[in-house]
């Protein structure tokens, strides 16, 4: 039995070529790719919007049995990325309001919050959730997951290492040598397991000093949003139901194969009125 709660960032991705919205943001796509690798119970805990995409967001939670009643609703409008395909047929985000709820307002957990949550396994936190000042508390009650996307520096990451479990990367811009200094940087660190993703390249995971490279397949690829989220999630409800890492890695790589063939983080799309 897997518990795994999300505590940050939601925002819906707006693909412009398609004129549709999909719900998404790091947490919410662990949390919901979280339940659909197995896991017995999930809770994600964020700042909602008072609009409608803030609406689409919650009722795909409920769809996907993601409890969510513990998070805060604020007036103003929901995260809304924007995404545009390249020539080469890629997804990349190419801007958005940034006066909405998610820019405005940050997550101060409380007493009863704290209480709450030490009864999951892990707590899944995000670079995009402006949590930094939270990790030392949540530490002291569960183990904690953390994605740092892209930030690569090392004085930021040693600055939250202390507080954290996990930890994944998102290094496809970093040179072949720059990813061996980094790697070798991450072995020297308390956290238990890292993960860094290299594009379409295999990741790497590091634990107990060893790396560990993932094993690609060849699939139908749709769309790439949010699969190195569900890789996360996937791996994280693995290991965390006692799987050894090598089997770990492969069930969140099929986590991930899934998020690949749908469009959006997990689906759910709807108009976008531009």
């Amino acid at each position: 039995m897997v518990k795994l709660i999300a505590v940050g960032d939601n925002v819906v991705d707006c693909y412009l070529d398609k004129e549709l919205y999909f719900p998404g943001g790091n947490c919410v796509n662990v949390a919901v790719n979280a339940k659909r690798a197995g896991a017995e119970e999930v809770s994600y805990i964020g700042i909602f919007g008072n609009d409608d995409k803030a609406e689409h967001i919650q009722y795909a939670l409920a769809e996907e049995k993601v409890d969510y009643a513990k998070s805060r609703y604020a007036i103003g409008k929901s995260g809304q990325p924007q995404v545009s395909i390249t020539e080469q047929g890629d997804r990349i985000f190419v801007g958005g309001p940034k006066d909405t709820v998610q820019h405005r307002f940050k997550i101060n957990v409380t007493i009863e919050e704290l209480n709450f949550i030490k009864d999951f396994d892990v707590c899944h936190v995000s670079v995009y959730s402006s949590m930094e000042s939270e990790l030392p508390k949540l530490s002291k009650v569960i183990p904690i997951a953390y994605d740092f996307s892209s930030r690569t520096e090392l004085a930021y990451v040693k600055e939250l290492a202390p507080y954290l479990t996990y930890a994944f990367f998102s290094a496809a811009d970093l040179s072949p040598a720059e990813l061996d200094e980094f790697i070798e940087a991450l072995k020297a660190l308390s956290i238990k397991v890292v993960g860094v993703t290299r594009g379409d390249r295999p990741a790497l995971f590091i634990h107990d000093g060893k790396v560990y490279e993932q094993v690609l397949r060849p699939i139908q690829v749709v769309d790439t949003m949010g699969a190195g989220d569900s890789l996360i999630a996937g791996f994280l409800v693995s290991h965390l139901s006692g799987q050894p890492i090598e089997q770990a890695i492969v069930d969140g790589t099929l986590s991930a194969e899934k998020t690949c063939q749908i469009e959006g983080g997990f689906g759910y799309p709807k108009l976008l009125k531009l």
